[in-house]
């Protein structure tokens, strides 16, 4: 991959078209516009000084193996345990959105079928068109790194091209637009909830949720030309560039809302739709959707790929049960296949609880924080500890290393408590927040097997760089 197939990659995870949308309807409940416009920048650059933090380890430590790898050679004692946790949590982030991704793709699909008379818009459904998406990017990721890596360059284009087509047709054909005063400062609560302070920062999610998986430029290292430069710029830049693109794609939106109310309990289930409809009329309006659409399928082939390759990383290492499985590489299309397999399995099941609990894509947009970033910030809590022992690569914050890295942990231990808290009131079986279940499942089943068993063969990662790992890679595919 070159250094801007490399930052494709983690731009179109990071897919503005996917997480500012399909969460959109979240915000205009907890919070409303002005936490929707404003908490976007807030979130944005706390999660700035995340991936500042994490490019400095990046270069210096470019490896499909991540934030795990990181974790291990970071820390001078307990190395081993740092880098099980930093890739169990890693491990139920990725797959956490993944489907958290493919889900949103699939409301926004059967939104469309439903505006066109021919498949409601019911749970059943929605979660029959999550399988058969995560299948098609499953079979997409059975072609090899170049499609892949060509579909995500055009990705690149798609989301800005997108947004740039939404926000002007928004701003131009609606006849009227809601005040600036309305989108810059217009607080709504519909959580049930009494305190706006603990509404307004629940409503952060929508941000911190799409501001996720760009860790993906670092699990692509190995597969990209001068890792150590092309990595680090592959995370901040997509952050950068989704933080102006969000902002404006945000405020554009909000400016052309018609019809709050309706619109926030629009029968499709996917309040953006109804906005668009709205605003532009019906077949403007499904045109808009199906842009939205698109980018989402493309983010979701591109969260695939980053989750298999992570997989691949910490199977190679053991660490996952039947890891010799998880780590076999495709003889046809040198690709960890059984790796995207599990990847999509995974994200499946993570999304049915919506059969029976109406607030689980918000649940999985929790634990996919809540994993990532613990993931995200191992490895910079121990840069810390490091203090000038730390080695840097050709990419380096210097003197602010240490000021971002204390910053960056501080938000993490916010977000973390944050989003493990109930967003509606009451709270019933219906309506629960199973985000703490699931990382207490893993942290359990992590801790558990490493008190039992991993901490008495488990050594920390391997990397395959050598020419020697390599040539014995190609003996084993058949090749030489």
């Amino acid at each position: 991959m070159s250094g801007f197939s490399n930052f494709a990659v983690s731009f179109t995870i990071i897919s503005i078209l996917s997480g500012c949308l399909t969460l959109y309807g979240y915000g205009m409940s907890t919070g409303g516009p002005v936490l929707i416009v404003w908490g976007w920048p807030l979130v944005g650059l706390m999660t700035l000084f995340v991936g500042l933090a994490m490019a400095e380890v990046c270069s210096s430590y470019p490896t499909a193996g991540g934030l795990y790898y990181w974790a291990a050679k970071l820390a001078p004692s307990h190395g081993p345990a740092y880098s099980w946790f930093a890739g169990w949590f890693n491990f139920l982030g990725q797959i956490a959105v993944t489907a958290g991704i493919d889900f949103g793709a699939a409301s926004f699909l059967n939104a469309f079928l439903d505006l066109q008379g021919w498949y409601s818009a019911t749970p059943g459904h929605t979660v029959l068109l999550l399988g058969l998406i995560l299948a098609l990017h499953g079979a997409l990721n059975t072609f090899g790194v170049r499609l892949v890596a060509v579909l995500n360059n055009v990705s690149v284009w798609w989301h800005i091209l997108g947004v740039l087509a939404i926000v002007v047709v928004l701003a131009v054909v609606p006849s009227k637009h809601q005040s600036a005063s309305f989108v810059f400062g217009h607080f709504a609560n519909s959580t049930g909830w009494g305190s706006s302070l603990y509404v307004a920062a629940l409503g952060l999610l929508l941000a911190q949720y799409t501001f996720t998986g760009y860790d993906a430029s670092a699990h692509m290292t190995e597969e990209t030309r001068d890792a150590a430069r092309s990595g680090p710029r592959g995370i901040v830049m997509s952050i950068l560039v989704s933080l102006l693109a969000g902002w404006v794609l945000l405020i554009g939106i909000t400016f052309a809302i018609q019809h709050y109310q309706a619109e926030m309990t629009s029968p499709t289930g996917v309040p953006p739709a109804q906005i668009f409809i709205d605003a532009v009329g019906a077949t403007g309006g499904k045109l808009l959707l199906l842009v939205a659409i698109g980018a989402q399928l493309f983010c979701g082939m591109s969260s695939v790929t980053a989750n298999s390759r992570m997989i691949y990383a910490f199977s190679r290492d053991g660490a996952l049960p039947g890891s010799a499985l998880w780590h076999r590489i495709n003889k046809r299309t040198r690709t960890p296949t059984n790796g995207v397999w599990l990847a999509a399995a995974g994200a499946f099941l993570l999304g049915l609880p919506y059969l029976w609990n109406y607030t689980a894509y918000t649940a999985v947009t929790s634990i996919s924080v809540i994993g990532l970033y613990i993931a995200y910030v191992i490895p910079t809590f121990l840069r810390l500890r490091l203090g000038d022992r730390f080695q840097p690569g050709p990419w380096r914050l210097g003197r602010w290393s240490r000021p971002v890295g204390v910053v960056a942990v501080a938000w993490v231990v916010v977000i973390t408590v944050l989003f493990m808290l109930p967003t509606t009131s009451p709270v019933t079986a219906t309506s629960f927040n199973y985000a703490p279940v699931a990382v207490l499942v893993v942290l359990g089943f992590a801790g558990g097997w490493w008190l039992l068993s991993a901490r008495h063969w488990f050594t920390g990662p391997k990397v395959q760089g050598t020419a020697e790992e390599l040539a014995a890679v190609e003996q084993d595919l058949g090749a030489v």
